[in-house]
């Protein structure tokens, strides 16, 4: 029999008849060290794009180099999820958790300490694999451990972190580069997550449950446990469905990976059900695709990443190149809508139980709204009857809306799926997220430098304003759909 402090943090470990995790109190503890991690992560990929410019200098990096130091990062972050998810759940997910912190801190040394951009990019690939196996670990902690009202204050939490890294990050990379110069600056904004990192190892090593031994199942078959021909199968699908989207090169070859990853993909699935027919545990729980709160949720944070992730990439463009501001000045445009984020996160965390996808639907014309009202600004900017500086207001409104619609839609697409494949499903809707990133941005990123072409900046901003609530509108109606059927379901029951 085992301890309350060694509670279980992963449904194959020893479960205790007298001990109940989501009673324990060390559970806030363990949350406080999850959210310090993610808000390493975040401020991390905020902080790289303001520094870009200053790596270019600083190594004499090509555009290739430049394009890599993001995409790196985002490939091996999308394709590791879904396997390091699955392996959390089989083999104990605090001990993975301070694996993926480990492996993230020390290539963050490696990438502040960096000689050249090619080493460089081998560092950042690394922090990919890091924060690509603990972010699905964490965010099956706060399933198991929250139940209810209280699941729904730990996405809260969640949501709060992600809005204040995001307002915090673009900041702290322009001081720091302000700081260090054009040289030690940008090395700065990886080297400041070194003793963040090392703040999570020592309160996780002091909080988490043990054991904290990574370990195969003690029944099954090994390595079988983990499917390892079924990560593969959907790691290489998710390779080919990203890599054309983040490489951005009009190479013929590229673009044919994209029927590649269709073919992938019916590849694992059709693996993924023999190894149930075979008696064994796959990968992922195909069944949980049956799950139209689960299905739904997945499809409105896809859509939502698809066009909302977009909106900050082209107003720092706008800002810098139509309006000629500064990076610092660019990235105070998105300080607003994320302390606004912080705070309706929290806000809807609390209430998310109660409310349920009202807030989401809510959430998403919040969305639209700010979007009208940017596009609004920009035409009477162009006009000269306003200031570029009215976009903060505008652009509160989208801010509300990631608070309002992403921790609760966290907190109710994973609702009803099953504690023994919490990593995995949540690391789907994480790729979910991360595809829906990669081919926003690139797709809306392209149409507005092709209206650019043709035209002015408020015509572009307005074609790829257009698109994004465009997407918006699809992840609305995914959401009133949901709505329906839950009300549905209520009134049969």
């Amino acid at each position: 029999m085992v301890s309350p402090r060694t509670s279980p943090d992963g449904p194959q470990e020893a479960q205790s008849d007298i001990s109940d995790p989501t009673t324990d109190p060390v559970r806030w503890r363990i949350l406080f060290v999850l959210l310090v991690t993610i808000f390493m992560t975040l401020i991390s990929v905020s902080i790289v794009n303001v520094a870009l410019p200053s790596i270019r200098i600083g190594l004499d990096a090509s555009q290739s180099d430049l394009q890599w130091v993001l995409s790196g990062y985002a490939l091996t972050f999308g394709v590791v999820l879904v396997a390091a998810g699955r392996a959390g759940d089989i083999m104990g997910r605090g001990g993975l958790f301070l694996i993926g912190v480990g492996i993230f801190t020390v290539s963050s040394v490696a990438a502040g300490l960096a000689p050249n951009a090619e080493w460089l990019n081998a560092a950042r690939f690394a922090q990919g694999i890091g924060s690509g196996l603990l972010n699905p670990q964490g965010l099956g902690m706060i399933q198991h451990y929250f139940r209810g009202d209280a699941r729904g204050q730990a996405f809260g939490y969640f949501g709060t972190t992600v809005g204040l890294s995001v307002a915090i990050g673009p900041v702290l990379g322009g001081l720091l580069i302000e700081l260090g110069g054009p040289d030690l600056g940008w090395r700065l904004t990886f080297l400041v997550n070194v003793p963040i990192g090392a703040l999570a190892i020592i309160l996780g090593l002091m909080w988490f449950p043990r054991p904290l031994i990574v370990r195969l199942p003690r029944t099954g078959s090994g390595l079988r446990s983990l499917d390892p021909v079924g990560a593969l199968l959907l790691g290489l699908a998710v390779l080919a469905v990203l890599f054309p989207f983040v490489e951005g090169s009009g190479a013929v070859w590229v673009w044919a990976l994209l029927p590649l990853s269709g073919l992938l993909t019916w590849a694992w699935v059709r693996w993924e059900r023999r190894y149930v027919r075979l008696g064994l545990k796959p990968m992922v729980d195909l069944a949980i695709f049956h799950t139209r709160s689960y299905t739904n949720g997945i499809t409105i944070m896809a859509l939502y990443f698809m066009g909302i992730t977009s909106v900050w990439v082209l107003v720092a463009l706008y800002v810098q190149e139509g309006a000629g501001k500064t990076a610092l000045q660019s990235g105070a445009f998105g300080i607003p809508a994320a302390l606004l984020s912080a705070y309706a996160a929290h806000w809807a965390g609390v209430r998310v139980a109660r409310l349920g996808r009202k807030l989401v639907i809510w959430g998403l014309l919040l969305a639209l709204l700010g979007l009208g009202l940017s596009m609004l600004v920009v035409v009477l900017h162009e006009a000269g009857h306003i200031s570029i500086w009215w976009l903060l207001a505008s652009l509160s409104f989208v801010g509300v809306a990631q608070g309002t619609v992403i921790s609760p839609n966290q907190t109710l697409t994973l609702a009803d799926v099953p504690l023994d494949y919490a990593g995995s499903s949540g690391a789907i809707m994480q790729t979910g997220q991360r595809i829906g990133t990669a081919v926003g941005i690139a797709v809306i990123t392209a149409a507005v430098f092709t209206t650019l072409r043709a035209t002015s900046w408020d015509t572009a901003m307005l074609a790829g304003f257009g698109l994004i609530a465009l997407v918006v509108v699809l992840a609305l109606i995914v959401a009133l759909r949901d709505q329906r059927q839950r009300a549905a379901s209520r009134g049969a029951a």
